[in-house]
């Protein structure tokens, strides 16, 4: 098994949740969001410190160029393989019997939830970045025409997977200046994924579906090719096809002669390319529970977020239980998020997007009907863009009354696990108890 794959990308959701969540069942925590050694921590510090102090148009360039550095060449591209890269996702968690996996869509939500209950998640996508240059961010069908070829390219080593291609001049501007974004989804588990399961589920035991029914307009390309012109964030997808006045100003304030994009025309639509879940694994999933006796279970909802005040209930009422203070909310922003931390200190986590104006009013929402909480502390993760919808700091600060400025302990020694069981109606529960280490969940 590969311990690095070249062509993945390290900043994608998927990947980022996948090594926070491998690491938390490990008993570890994610300096570096775990792309790179705990070492380097030290020097990153001093680079991120002069960066900060740098003017903007030189900040773009490192974001820019930092970027490409993680895009593999279009030469390379018949070497992407989606088994390659199941066999090495997997191979990231422990290896011992756990009651139940999931499977299925990224979602930051539901990676604390994953770690409460010491299971593994197996994503259903991943994202090969490909370097290019020559195609400017604004137009997307100079975008498309190049992509072609090299979208063949990779379907055609790999006929479990579906591709998506994504372009978003919004929140990724940056980064499509030297990039395009191919997002990969299984249509099936495959024979890594299929092992793993073999290997640690449990007999009896469940696979949980992770379902985002997430969409957006897209044009089709191939039976397994779509484009895909804008993403979940701050822009809705009527202003990405259509425009409006947020387009037209913010084009305007990169210097852009249009007042919106002319995006090749959708002809339907599909599972969003970073967040949406594609069904064909649903049937692959089913069919492997049954000729293995595993049971099936699934979570299913509409928008990423939908998971978060959920979770974040779930885990007031486990330190309750346990008899902790749960008066401390943890606000993560995209992968920006410390699951070891979050139980060892006894944090509520509150799951957002991206740090956007809708994703700010679900964190409202949310403290709206929860009881008050004595600390607030908030991730907020930068794309390098002062984008359609971004949230601005002021905004946090003067809507969030349940703020507090009481300094958070990183030296909790309890660290509480809840424990997933079967029980013999084929049904699901969830229960709590106290275990000394947040590694071995309890079966109760």
């Amino acid at each position: 098994m590969a311990d690095h794959i070249d062509y993945l990308a390290d900043f994608d959701s998927s990947t980022g949740m996948l090594r926070a969540l491998a690491g938390y069942l490990r008993g570890e925590d994610l300096p570096l969001l775990g792309a790179m050694p705990r070492s380097r921590a030290p020097l990153m510090k001093v680079v991120a410190s002069v960066v900060n102090r740098l003017p903007k148009p030189l900040q773009d360039q490192v974001y820019i160029w930092s970027g490409w550095l993680e895009a593999v060449s279009t030469r390379k591209l018949e070497t992407v393989s989606g088994d390659e890269v199941a066999d090495f996702m997997a191979g990231l968690y422990p290896r011992r019997r756990y009651p139940a996996v999931a499977v299925g869509s990224s979602n930051g939500a539901a990676v604390h939830l994953w770690a409460a209950l010491g299971i593994p998640w197996l994503p259903q996508t991943f994202l090969v970045p490909v370097a290019r240059s020559g195609v400017p961010p604004d137009e997307p069908v100079e975008e498309l025409r190049w992509a072609e070829p090299h979208a063949a390219t990779v379907l055609a080593r790999n006929p479990d997977l579906d591709l998506h291609h994504m372009q978003d001049p919004v929140q990724d501007r940056l980064m499509v200046q030297h990039m395009s974004y191919f997002r990969l989804k299984r249509r099936t588990l495959g024979a890594a994924y299929e092992n793993f399961l073999r290997e640690s589920l449990e007999p009896g035991g469940t696979i949980i579906v992770m379902e985002c029914g997430l969409s957006w307009p897209t044009t089709r390309r191939g039976p397994r090719h779509v484009f895909q012109f804008g993403a979940l964030g701050g822009a809705t997808a009527d202003e990405m096809m259509r425009g409006g006045p947020r387009v037209e100003a913010y084009l305007r304030s990169h210097g852009s002669q249009r007042a919106r994009w002319e995006p090749p025309a959708p002809d339907g639509t599909s599972p969003e390319a970073e967040w949406g879940f594609a069904p064909s694994l649903l049937e692959d999933v089913e069919d492997f529970a049954r000729r293995h006796g595993y049971r099936v279970r699934r979570v299913v909802f509409e928008q990423p977020e939908a998971m978060s005040p959920l979770v974040a209930d779930l885990y007031r009422w486990w330190y309750q239980r346990l008899g902790l203070a749960d008066s401390r909310l943890v606000v993560d922003s995209f992968i920006l998020m410390e699951p070891y931390w979050t139980a060892r200190t006894g944090s509520v986590p509150f799951w957002m997007v991206f740090n956007t104006e809708g994703s700010f009013r679900a964190l409202e929402d949310y403290l709206d009907r929860a009881p008050a909480f004595d600390e607030l502390l908030i991730t907020l993760f930068s794309h390098g863009v002062d984008s359609i919808g971004l949230l601005r700091s002021n905004t946090g600060e003067a809507s969030s009354p349940r703020h507090a400025s009481a300094p958070i302990s990183l030296a909790s020694t309890k660290r509480p696990s809840l424990g997933i069981s079967a029980s013999s109606s084929a049904t699901t529960t969830i229960s709590c108890g106290k275990s000394p280490t947040a590694t071995r969940p309890r079966r109760l």
